[in-house]
Formats: C-alpha cells, structure tokens, sequence
C-alpha cells in the first residue's frame, strides 16, 4: 500500500519458497508489516496456482491434459487462450524455434530413453513422421475453444512459468506493493527496488560450476529467464539435451545457455528458449529484431555473446 506524503515506513524483507509449477517459487516482498506481506504473497500464490491448475502436465484434470487427450477444451480459461496465443505470436516471431507444439517429438525421444526403449535416438524417418504432428499455427482458439489436429499435443514447460510470474507481479501490485520479486526456478521478475535504494542482483550461474556467477544483472523492473541443457535431460548416459529443434526434432546444439532479459516473464521465458534453439547467429539476430528484448549467450566452447543492449544490466564489476 502506498504512503501518504510525509508518513515514513519502515519496510522489511518478508520472503517465502514453495513447492509448485514442478519447481521451486520464491516471492519476496518489502512491506510496512507482516500482515501486509502475508496477504500480498499469499494472493500471489494463489495466481500461481491457479496457473498450475491449468497448464500442469502432471495433473489430469488440467485444461493442458484434457487438451493433450482429447483434442478440445470447450469453453478454454482466458488465461489458457491467452497462453496458447501468446505462444503462436512467440513462434512467429522466432521462425518456429520456438513452437509449444513440440510435445510429440519430446514424447518419441523419451519412449527411447525408457527402461523398455531402444535406448537409442529416433531413427531420421520416425522424426520426419512425427513432425508432422508440429505446427503452431494449427492451434484453433476460435469462440474460447480450444482444438489440435488428431495426433497433436502442446507442452507449456517454456511458457506457463513466466505467465504466472507475471500474474504474481500483477497480484502483488494489485496489493500495492512497490518492490518485490518473484522466481520461479529460475524465471524472475522483480519490481522497484530494495530500501537503500539499489537494484535486484542477479547472478547467472557458471554452468561449469554451480557456485560460481559468469556475471550479474541489475534487475530493476525486468524480467530474466535461462535456458540450458546443463540441469535436465532425459537419459543422464544419452546426454540428451531437453530442449529440442521443433524444425528438425533433433536436440538444439551449439549453446550451453541463453539468458534473456525482458520487461515480463512470459517474453523472457519462450524468448530464452528460441535462442537456445536458434543458436549463437540466430538467436542473436531475432533478439537484436525485437524491441526491449536482451539476451547473453554461453556458447559450447564458453564464450560469452552479448546482444546489444545487454550490458548496461550488468551490475558493477561486471560490465
């Protein structure tokens, strides 16, 4: 809630983690008083699960699985839609590197990864049929219904986060707080700063080495997203990268991570896996063709590839 002139508060850190979205989310609030920041994060909160409700894959009455199963959702949540666009605008702009209809693809590389599967990679001709089956463009959002073609299943894993950190930013407004940050394993966003007047530090991790920072991000009313292949795959011997090519099926090679920076999480989160996907000259070429959009590349020989306007994030000592 916001001061009358004149009146001094004193704000404090009130923080809380929890378990939720297949991560780890982290809300951090400076307020007047506890009861204030309970409610404000508890309210967030809410917006994430609701969110999770939703999008989850691992939850079989979410609109995500009901699509993936049936085909439909008939009278679709907004915020499902508004997603699913989102999306389709997010695959437009990235050429399809980015495309939430990738699932039968990740679906086709895990079979053969399972205790019972091959253990070895699709073969070029099982890729090429499943392709088919990926096009962002066939997702109808027509009357607040949603429909695939037979045979299509969208994944959200690159999305959903940064949507409900937003709609937890949004919340925690709404509740009048002025600064504050939300990640959610490793999708953040964080608004005004802290009372002594200095930013959100942000280290982006040394894939190399967990405790160390390659650099560190001033983050005052942005959002940072990661994505790498050094944290998931599907087989740990296959060393199989989780984020895969929607163009080719094949996973993305060449970049270790791409970090990037934008005013929300949902761009920063679908954004930070198009250059994943991309790569080192694409995916810096997209960044530079979109307005308020930054990224930082770690490549597989582990340079460091800054876009444009990337540094002026960087916190001092860095840049």
């Amino acid at each position: 809630m916001k001061s009358e002139p004149g009146e001094d508060r004193e704000l404090q850190e009130f923080q809380q983690t929890k378990s939720t979205m297949d991560t780890t989310v982290t809300i951090a609030v400076y307020a007047s008083n506890e009861s204030e920041a309970s409610k404000a994060i508890d309210d967030a909160f809410s917006e994430i699960y609701k969110i999770d409700a939703l999008m989850s894959p691992s939850k079989a009455d979410s609109q995500l699985n009901i699509l993936n199963t049936r085909g439909e959702v008939a009278n679709a949540d907004p915020a499902f839609i508004y997603v699913l666009e989102h999306s389709k605008y997010c695959s437009g702009k990235s050429g399809g590197a980015f495309d939430i209809t990738i699932q039968p693809v990740l679906d086709l590389w895990k079979s053969k990864f399972l205790p019972e599967g091959s253990q070895k990679p699709p073969t070029a001709d099982e890729l090429n049929e499943t392709l088919k089956l990926v096009n962002y463009s066939e997702i109808s959002t027509e009357n607040g219904n949603v429909s695939l073609k037979p045979g299509m299943k969208v994944a959200l894993g690159g999305i959903a986060k940064g949507y409900a950190v937003d709609k937890a930013i949004e919340s925690l407004k709404e509740n009048g707080i002025e600064n504050a940050f939300v990640n959610a394993g490793g999708d953040g966003r964080y608004i005004g700063q802290k009372p002594n007047g200095t930013s959100w530090i942000v280290g982006l991790q040394n894939p190399d080495r967990s405790e160390q920072y390659v650099t560190a991000i001033e983050a005052r009313d942005i959002a940072v997203a990661t994505s790498g292949n050094y944290e998931r795959y599907f087989n740990e011997s296959a060393r199989v990268s989780h984020i895969s090519d929607p163009r080719t099926g094949y996973p993305s090679k060449g970049i270790i991570s791409s970090t990037v920076i934008a005013k929300n999480a949902i761009d920063a989160d679908a954004f930070a896996t198009a250059v994943f996907v991309l790569g080192e000259k694409e995916g810096l070429e997209m960044i530079e063709n979109l307005d308020g959009i930054e990224c930082l590349i770690i490549t597989e020989d582990h340079r460091l590839v800054y876009s444009s306007g990337f540094k002026k994030y960087e916190a001092e000592g860095y840049s």
